[in-house]
């Protein structure tokens, strides 16, 4: 067997940046939203609840939780252990996720804060980061439908610097929809926020991940989450009732996957005296080693069907099938393009 080594022009790189819908119905939207009743009783309510499409489906879409520095809005672990709760578990766990530091607080816009809702995107959804702009997510008031809404997304649109932490890249979220930001009104700054009660929150879009801050949704919409301490306020069912609707008809919650795809292109490339015969036994004899036929000793016609890639030691480590026999002969040559995804 004889092999032809590869040069450097025989390589091209190329990488494309792809973005598609999220949720597992194959939409840009979820326009509905259930739990599961075994998970949010169970001990991991008391954390989190996750979110489903529809009331059968296996497929999480995300999740929902409340942290709280304090450990504020549930019931301690242990009566004579003040603040160790599952709030101060979820924020210690998104402290060191994100910021890297636990003695450090989130701050949205410029206002410090020591709790946050979490909407974590499951992992299988958003690929390798979540779509800059596509972002649309309205919370109201889950007691009345008529108390007025918010509707958020990032400002990805409308920084020129982009800030990073520990999961990479950070968006502030302001009040608009699909990267647009929306009209300024008497309430919000020209950066789309509240100024005494800072950004909406965080989009962590590297690791699926938004975090809303309550102090500035509470001024937009009565949504104030339970701050009692050793207190179950059932948190994460509140925000799930603000983006559900909670008996009124849900908003769709709008959100697009990214990922970047790498490509190697090689190209194979058997020239006129190349490649010409076979050990094919149609070609050969299998005993003698003979050429069966005496007119494909000087003018022999193969059929190239597939392109065997070897490493240095002669070890096969790709295999590229070819759409359609290719003839080849002394008086023909040929140009393959293999490529790679990964």
């Amino acid at each position: 067997m004889s092999y032809t080594q590869l040069g450097v022009d025989d390589f091209v790189i190329s990488a494309d940046s792809i973005s598609a819908t999220l949720w597992s119905n194959g939409t840009q939207t979820l326009s509905t939203f259930f739990t599961a009743s075994a998970q949010v009783g169970g001990s991991s309510g008391d954390f989190y609840i996750n979110v489903y499409d529809t009331v059968l489906s296996e497929s999480i879409q995300f999740a929902m939780a409340y942290g709280n520095s304090y450990g504020s809005g549930s019931a301690v672990y242990n009566s004579a252990v003040d603040g160790k709760s599952p709030t101060s578990t979820i924020y210690g766990q998104y402290q060191n996720l994100v910021i890297g530091d636990e003695n450090t607080d989130f701050v949205f816009g410029a206002i410090t804060s020591s709790e946050f809702f979490a909407l974590p995107i499951e992992r299988a959804r958003y690929k390798e980061s979540i779509f800059l702009g596509s972002l649309s997510l309205t919370i109201r008031n889950p007691l009345s439908a008529a108390s007025g809404s918010i509707t958020i997304t990032d400002n990805s649109n409308y920084v020129t610097a982009v800030q990073f932490c520990e999961a990479g890249r950070v968006f502030q979220l302001i009040t608009g929809s699909q990267g647009t930001r929306a009209t300024i009104t008497s309430r919000n700054t020209a950066d789309g926020y509240t100024t005494a009660s800072g950004s909406y929150g965080w989009l962590l879009p590297d690791i699926g991940t938004i975090l809303l801050n309550p102090l500035a949704i509470s001024q937009s919409i009565n949504l104030v989450p339970t701050r009692t301490a050793n207190t179950d306020g059932q948190n994460p069912a509140k925000i799930f009732n603000a983006i559900s609707g909670s008996g009124f008809n849900s908003f769709p919650f709008t959100l697009n996957s990214q990922e970047n795809i790498s490509s190697d292109f090689i190209f194979v490339r058997p020239r006129s005296s190349q490649f010409n015969y076979s050990q094919n036994p149609s070609f050969i004899s299998g005993s003698t080693g003979e050429v069966l036929y005496s007119s494909f000793i000087n003018n022999p016609q193969v059929y190239i069907t597939t392109v065997g890639l070897y490493n240095d030691a002669s070890e096969l480590v790709a295999v590229a099938k070819l759409s359609r026999p290719l003839v080849k002969d002394f008086t023909k040559e040929a140009l393959v393009r293999v490529k790679l995804d990964f």
